[in-house]
């Protein structure tokens, strides 16, 4: 299954640097651009791969409903 996601990305002392807009904390670098987004697709996998296992035995999730601005 394929999902798309906003790369942005900077040029920073000759490194592409970038994160997913929309997945805080998904963040690479690479020499090329290219070579940036095979970094953040294994950073995305690595980053859901961690939130898939619980965080403390007997926890248990709930869906809330937040007020944003």
């Amino acid at each position: 299954m394929q999902r798309h996601f906003t790369l942005e990305y900077w040029i920073d002392d000759g490194w592409y640097v970038g994160k997913l807009k929309e997945v805080p904390g998904v963040f690479s670098q690479g020499e090329s651009l290219d070579e940036l987004q095979a970094n953040i697709q294994d950073a995305y996998a690595l980053m859901t791969e961690e939130s898939g296992a619980p965080a403390h035995p007997g926890s248990q999730t709930k869906e809330i409903a937040l007020d944003v601005a």
